[in-house]
Formats: structure tokens, sequence, C-alpha cells
């Protein structure tokens, strides 16, 4: 029997390497070429520029239902600046300011860009929404790399519902006028 020694013990990683390369047994053959790492099969999301004007602002649209705003965000404290007004005072629900802080709360942005938008059309619901999408957008193009989280928690896309037309015959969209049988 052949004598074994006590030499070949592997604690870590680098004793795996040292004794591969000692040992012809464990080493790989010379004609035999290393793996090549895995090749990234798919689209692959390009890297986008920043899109700032030439006051260091990156602007964009959102809308919701019948309302369109129009957003400007730059560094700043983060004062949001609704048609002149303070957010406080235009949107003077909670659930509205926080639904246009949101996309600050995902990103990790909060206090940090001030916003001045000016919005039009709808109700106060809806041009929260789109002052929301509105942000989301110009975030995106101030900062690219956050568009994959603002992304992935659906700001970027346009709620595209809107209310339904009145069609003629009937009291409203869909509802009926009252039946008579006589």
């Amino acid at each position: 029997m052949p004598e074994t020694s006590n030499t070949n013990t592997v604690t870590d990683l680098a004793d795996l390497g040292a004794l591969a390369a000692r040992d012809p047994v464990v080493a790989a053959p010379a004609d035999e070429a290393p793996a090549a790492p895995p090749v990234r099969t798919g689209p692959v999301a390009p890297i986008r520029d920043k899109e700032v004007d030439a006051q260091g602002r990156a602007y964009a649209t959102g809308r919701r239902k019948d309302a369109v705003a129009r957003v400007w965000i730059k560094p700043g404290s983060g004062k949001i600046t609704v048609n002149g007004r303070d957010q406080e005072v235009y949107f003077a629900r909670p659930t509205l300011r926080l639904v246009i802080n949101q996309v600050f709360d995902v990103s990790e942005r909060t206090g940090q860009y001030d916003v001045v938008c000016t919005v039009k059309g709808g109700g106060l619901s809806g041009q929260a929404g789109a002052v929301k999408h509105g942000i989301a957008q110009a975030l995106s193009k101030f900062e690219p790399l956050l568009r994959s989280s603002v992304k992935s928690a659906g700001f970027l896309t346009r709620d595209s519902r809107v209310v339904e037309r009145k069609k003629y015959g009937k009291a409203k969209a869909r509802k009926s006028f009252q039946f008579s049988k006589r």
C-alpha cells in the first residue's frame, strides 16, 4: 500500500488551490480551456442619460383621469409647489399629500428635491395622481439609476382609467331610466 501523508488536508479554498497546483491528478488538463463565465441572454436595460435643462431641472408630464400635470424637479429642501401654492394649501387632505410623496418615500429621496408643478383639469384626486406620475417621470430623468425602483413600484405606468361617457337614451353611462309597465 502506498503511504499517505497528512499534507493533503484542505481547510479553506487557498489550500485547495495550492493542492490543485501541486497534484497532477487534481489539476485540470493543460489542453482543456478554463470555463468561460456564463453569458447573460435576453434584453439588457439600456443605461439612460440624465435629462436636465439649462436651469438644472428635470421636466415631465403626468396624467391621471382628466388631469394633466407639468412637473419640474431640482435639488433642494423638499418644497412642493402646486399652481403657485404650497402643497398643504392646494391639497388640504393628508391622503392626497401622501399620494404625492409616495415616489420620494420609495426612492428614499424625501426632502432632497424641490418640486414645482402646474395642474389642469379633473378633480383633486386625479390631480394628485397626475402630480405623482409627473414626479416619478421627472425623478427617473434626473436620476436614471432610480428608474428600476420607481418602475417596480408602479409609479411610471399611467393609470388610464377614465370616466365612461354618457350615452343617449340613458340616465348616465349605463344606468337606464326607471321602467314603467303602463
